[in-house]
């Protein structure tokens, strides 16, 4: 679907005046083209020594001048509809916030709470409708852009105008505090009350924590589903306004990268030791953190503890020169408890010790901004979300360290390179339960996770993150979720510079082993300000709205399937969404992603490897077992000179299980080598094998009941042969009486002999009796 039919369809009807004019602005290109191709080369102009007698030169792209005038005149329509539409429904929710306060304080009021609910509810989906109509313009003006600079490349303007785009009111103007007073209404009209306050809980807390990645698309329409059940939570409201809150982390770790690796490969009480601080500017008192991974499945939680300490005494705590004594004294100088006292000072001792035996030092900073959802105080279910997430080194490629500066941060004025910062494309939701035991999580956040919205990324960690796309050069190992096609264009970006001569090199040396490369153009358009797209043959449709990032193999998508969308997801989406910018304000200048169907990103961990591997051991076993028994009957057995069903009831029963014990050992070898492959390629699909095993069973159990009505037809024919005869028999004569075991006939091996073999009574003989 062409861009101008996808803008129409999912155009507001009410609104329909007030989006852009895609299509006369696409005729002015075309009618501007056409002028160029009919102009020709610019005639030479008369040359004169006066200035004042200069004649004007004369206009040739008449159309191309209209065409930028009416794109100004579209951006200015869009900008001032926008802001009308955010002064309507911030005067909606200044009218509708005390009818909540006085609903919420008389008691019974249960239809007027319901009506004043209906009324947020609209004014919530008028709000992401205002925000879906700025995406689909924003998207307009790259798209028009875009074919203006492939219709007319003798001047190109994308660059220079989305610099002046990105200045606008209507793009760079954040309304996040129409979600805060809309959450304040819902939480007035629910009743939400305040938990008490706990100084330690807040301190030490332990948490079941579950992280999931968000597009950036998506953003607001998770935050308004979870502010209808949880209140915008605000810590302090005088360090920031909106719903968002700034937080510098600073990780520290050494040159060995022993932290990364440790907390990488989930080792048994690896730690993360990091110093944060919340609000923009520089810092005044900062919390020093440390989390300590502790095995789940031994009924172990992990946990995060922390403490205080003024900014002016980070570098000498880390320098070891403020010691415990100090401390200890500034805290009763601040009135502090003797418990809190104690508590500090263990913590205090154990992070400084660590620090001097593993040498950290500051090596990766996160910044992002916030948004946390909870009842005040009460951390039964607590949810919080990063938007405009970046990593920085921590130490300058050019320039002292921090360590050498006597700093514990960077030094903000700094130049930061290209392979000094990394921004992710992604938000990051977090979902922090404390449940007691057997109670099971709240409906809606359930219904949250099935929505379509959150991709599950196990164990993220931003930390991880920073430090393997940052520094490469250091690592041993990766993260799964690297391999996500949706991350990898942010790493290309942190990449060292290419010259052209080195990426040509490197581009023939791949193209020559047959293996994954990026080619130079690729490069230069990741690595560019803002990237510019190469002209396609065709059109593209909707599904082709982004570039996507080239590669020769398989690749794993972060985004769902459109079909597996349930619940509230399905109702907020409608028709189709436009890509979204509206929370990218520290984030990247370009084209924002476009939704596309996909499937969910699975982790493989080595085990899963193992866990193969004695799967396939089990079933060569049990082939191995069946296998030696038919071996055994087929060597042990001689029914030479013989006929009958009971002189080869030996070989039968051999002949039944040696092919039960083959197509065992095949299916093992083919179910191994096809899960290893399916596990090698991070397919998203079911291991497991329903149609498999419950063949090779049949199998069995119809060996079994053929080798059980052999034997029971050889039972009857020794119970037939052992019946006396209706013959009279003459008397004996004078003699030896011949003995009553003469007189039996024996049934030549079979059972009888399988069964000496098993007791270890008799070796089989190799000479037949008569």
């Amino acid at each position: 679907m062409k861009f101008g039919k996808y803008l129409e369809k999912q155009a507001k009807e009410d609104w329909r005046s007030f989006y852009l004019d895609y299509k006369g602005l696409k005729d002015l290109i075309k009618e501007s083209a056409k002028e160029a191709e009919t102009q020709g080369p610019a005639a030479f102009s008369p040359r004169t020594t006066s200035l004042s007698i200069v004649r004007a030169a004369k206009t040739a792209d008449a159309a191309e001048e209209r065409f930028f005038q009416k794109l100004e005149a579209e951006v200015e329509k869009v900008g001032k509809f926008t802001q009308r539409v955010v002064a309507e429904l911030r005067q909606r929710l200044a009218n509708l916030q005390p009818k909540a306060d006085k609903a919420a304080a008389a008691a019974g009021a249960t239809d007027e709470k319901e009506r004043l609910m209906e009324e947020a509810k609209l004014i919530g989906e008028d709000y992401l409708q205002l925000e879906k109509y700025a995406n689909l313009n924003y998207m307009g003006v790259h798209k028009i852009l875009k074919k203006h600079d492939k219709l007319l490349p003798h001047s190109p303007c994308r660059q220079f105008y989305i610099a002046h785009l990105h200045q606008q009111p209507w793009v760079q103007g954040t309304y996040s505090d129409v979600l805060v007073h809309l959450s304040n209404c819902y939480s007035q009209l629910r009743g939400d009350q305040a938990g008490q306050k706990n100084e330690d809980a807040s301190q030490g807390f332990v948490r079941s924590t579950t992280k999931y990645w968000v597009r950036a698309e998506d953003v607001s329409n998770v935050k308004y589903h979870v502010l209808q059940h949880l209140p915008v939570f605000q810590f302090d409201k005088h360090d920031f306004s909106g719903d968002a809150q700034l937080i510098n982390s600073v990780y520290f770790d050494n040159e060995n990268l022993e932290l990364y690796h440790g907390r990488l490969d989930k080792k048994p009480n690896a730690i993360a030791l990091r110093i944060r601080w919340y609000g923009p500017g520089e810092p005044k008192k900062v919390f020093i953190e440390r989390k300590t991974h502790r095995e789940s499945w031994k009924g172990e939680e992990s946990v995060k503890e922390r403490f205080t300490l003024d900014e002016d005494k980070v570098v000498p705590f880390l320098e070891m020169e403020y010691g415990l004594e100090q401390a200890v004294a500034d805290l009763r100088a601040a009135g502090k408890s003797e418990k809190e006292i104690e508590n500090f000072s263990t913590l205090f001792t154990e992070v400084r010790q660590q620090i001097d035996s593993k040498q950290l030092r500051p090596f990766i900073r996160t910044q992002y901004m916030r948004t946390a959802f909870q009842i005040p105080f009460d951390s039964t279910v607590r949810i919080s979300m990063d938007t405009n997430l970046c990593m920085i080194k921590e130490n300058p490629d050019e320039g002292p360290s921090c360590t050498l500066a006597g700093r514990w941060y960077r030094d903000p004025s700094l130049p930061i390179n290209r392979n000094e910062i990394t921004r992710f494309p992604h938000a990051v939701l977090e979902v922090k339960l404390s449940l007691g035991q057997g109670q099971e999580s709240p409906a809606w956040v359930q219904e949250l996770l099935e929505s379509g919205y959150l991709t599950e990324v196990h164990k993220f960690s931003k930390f991880i993150h920073g430090s393997c796309t940052l520094t490469p050069e250091l690592v041993q190992a990766v993260p799964y979720w690297v391999d996500d096609e949706s991350v990898r264009p942010s790493m290309l970006l942190s990449a060292p510079a290419v010259r052209p001569a080195d990426a040509a090199a490197a581009s023939s040396s791949a193209a020559a082993g047959n293996g994954q490369h990026v080619s130079v153009e690729v490069q230069e358009e990741l690595t560019s300000p803002v990237a510019v797209d190469k002209p396609r043959k065709r059109t593209p449709g909707l599904e082709d709205l982004s570039h996507p990032l080239l590669g020769d193999q398989p690749t794993l998508r972060l985004l769902p399937d459109p079909s597996k969308i349930k619940g509230f997801a399905k109702s907020l989406r409608g028709d189709g969404d436009a890509p979204g910018f509206w929370m990218k304000l520290l984030g990247p200048k370009g084209p924002p992603p476009v939704r596309q169907p996909g499937t969910t990103m699975m982790r493989i961990e080595p085990k899963t490897f193992f866990a193969n591997e004695r799967t396939f051991l089990s079933w060569l076993h049990m082939a191995v077992t069946l296998g030696s028994i038919a071996a055994a009957l087929l060597g042990f057995s001689n029914t030479k000179g013989q006929t009958g069903l009971s002189a080869h009831l030996v070989e039968i029963i051999a002949l039944i299980l040696l092919p039960v014990a083959i197509s065992m050992c095949g299916y093992a070898i083919f179910i191994f080598k096809w899960r290893s492959d399916m596990i090698a390629k991070k397919r998203p699909q079911h291991f497991d094998d329903r149609v498999g095993p419950l063949g090779l069973c049949a199998a069995v159990v119809t060996a079994l009941v053929a080798i059980l009505i052999v034997s029971f037809i050889d039972f009857i024919d020794f119970l037939e042969s052992t019946k006396p005869s209706p013959d009279p028999t003459p008397s004996p004569g004078p003699g030896p009486t011949p003995s009553p075991a003469l007189l039996m006939p024996n049934p030549a091996g079979g059972v009888q002999r399988l069964v000496e073999l098993a007791a270890g009574l008799t070796k089989p003989s190799l000479v037949q009796s008569s």
